[in-house]
């Protein structure tokens, strides 16, 4: 790591508390700094924001997939294992959040250098670019569905007034967001489960549901590819939440509550309204009962706060990419280009989105975990000397997605399990075989979390 090294201060680094130079705060959601002791959150509010992030309508679309393919046993069974794959990988990356304080495109200076990190910001923010309008896309052609509207103008109305209404929310940063998850999610959650009462209702309880006879067919290792892919890339930019965690193992608990037990059960859901009612967009099966007005809250509801999440990660990988100390001109200049997006459609492209997504994002997750734990463990220390691109370590991501993108186009093994497992293993066998590999003695860490 000696050449080309530039020291890691300022806005450029992991350092300093997050206060301009005359101690004045510029972003109380230090989107360049470690977050410090006296900003750190509470469980509950961790908890909060990440069961808000995952309680997400469009994850029944994948549980629809597997409704139709799957007999409710062997459906659990899937998402259990898809859901514990995703929460055990999100968990490992919240913990290191937590204990750096730190975001996923920062943390990532250390791991592929000052300027390789770019490309972690540019992949992440762009990612989630994509996702924000896949999402109003999809609020624009419901509520025109809803209303039976054929105007295109009325549906792109909606979209930009949407879209303004999520872009404020992730202005204000974590506030925002934990506020809106905590008025919406209880009040969807309830939803949902009254509407799973009553498709069990249709089919004659449980006992009818494990009668089911699906109609469609999915490998294994598809099926828990689709568990895993519906936040594998949003979960690989948690610690941009977890980082305000007072306790590591705070960080580990709330990913644990929102990843596997939120995102878990969204699929479930999806999977029992496509078994039921054919159809596992729950806006959608309100809208069979007749009840558009509760279909259009929680389609406002969810997407409201979840595509808030989005925004404030393309915002935070703005900041950490040009060197600011704010992430407000990239959230509002990332949802004005999402928004052009959802305009132009990119919503009815969302499954071969999801794919890529699948395939590139999480290797960059395996080697942020492995180069922390062979390298960064005492702490990621301020001053550090880091390459303008560490070249071993990006070698290691091109591997491990070369690996995935194998993986899926051969149908051998789960595309984002080998991307996050040989990256992780290459980056620490790699870290380790470098001299003072455990970084960090003599040095000050920054701001950890224990």
């Amino acid at each position: 790591m000696s050449t080309d090294a530039v020291r890691a201060d300022g806005p450029a680094g992991a350092t300093g508390s997050g206060d301009g130079p005359e101690g004045a705060v510029v972003d109380h959601d230090y989107p360049v700094t470690p977050v410090p002791a006296h900003a750190r959150k509470s469980l509950f509010s961790l908890a909060v924001v990440l069961l808000g992030f995952t309680v997400f309508t469009p994850t029944m679309l994948a549980g629809a997939q597997l409704g139709n393919a799957f007999p409710l046993a062997d459906l659990l069974w899937v998402i259990l294992l898809g859901s514990l794959i995703l929460g055990a990988y999100v968990a490992v990356l919240g913990w290191i959040g937590a204990r750096t304080g730190l975001t996923t495109v920062v943390m990532a200076r250390y791991t592929l250098g000052t300027s390789g990190s770019r490309f972690a910001s540019l992949l992440l923010g762009g990612t989630q670019i994509g996702w924000y309008g896949v999402i109003i896309g999809t609020i624009g052609a419901l509520t025109a569905q809803a209303f039976g509207w054929e105007s295109y103008a009325a549906e792109a109305a909606v979209m930009i007034a949407a879209s303004a209404l999520m872009c404020v929310t992730a202005c204000y940063g974590y506030r925002g967001m934990y506020w809106v998850s905590l008025v919406s999610t209880p009040l969807i959650l309830v939803l949902a489960v009254w509407v799973v009462h009553r498709s069990l209702q249709e089919v004659g309880g449980w006992s009818g549901l494990a009668d089911v006879d699906p109609d469609g067919s999915m490998t294994l290792a598809v099926a828990v590819t689709t568990v895993v892919g519906t936040f594998v890339s949003a979960g690989t930019q948690t610690p941009n939440w977890t980082r305000f965690a007072r306790h590591g193992w705070h960080a580990v608990l709330a990913c644990c509550i929102g990843f596997l037990i939120g995102n878990g059960l969204m699929i479930f859901f999806g999977a029992v309204g496509a078994m039921t009612f054919g159809e596992g967009d729950f806006v959608l099966v309100l809208y069979q009962l007749g009840l558009v007005g509760w279909g259009l809250f929680l389609l406002f509801g969810n997407l409201w706060k979840s595509n808030a999440d989005t925004a404030y990660a393309f915002g935070v990988a703005g900041a950490a990419m040009f060197d600011k100390p704010s992430k407000i001109p990239f959230v509002v200049g990332g949802s004005v280009i999402g928004t052009v997006l959802a305009l132009a459609g990119m919503h009815e492209h969302l499954v071969d989105y999801l794919v890529l997504l699948g395939i590139f994002v999480p290797p960059l997750g395996g080697v942020i975990i492995g180069d922390y734990l062979a390298r960064w463990r005492r702490g990621m220390p301020e001053g550090a000397r880091l390459p303008s691109y560490d070249v071993p370590v990006l070698a290691c991501y091109v591997v491990a997605s070369a690996l995935a993108w194998g993986s899926d186009h051969l149908e051998i093994g789960i595309p984002p399990l080998v991307g996050i497992l040989v990256a992780a293993a290459l980056a620490y066998v790699v870290g380790r075989a470098r001299p003072g590999a455990a970084a960090g003695a003599g040095e000050t860490p920054v701001a950890s979390a224990r």
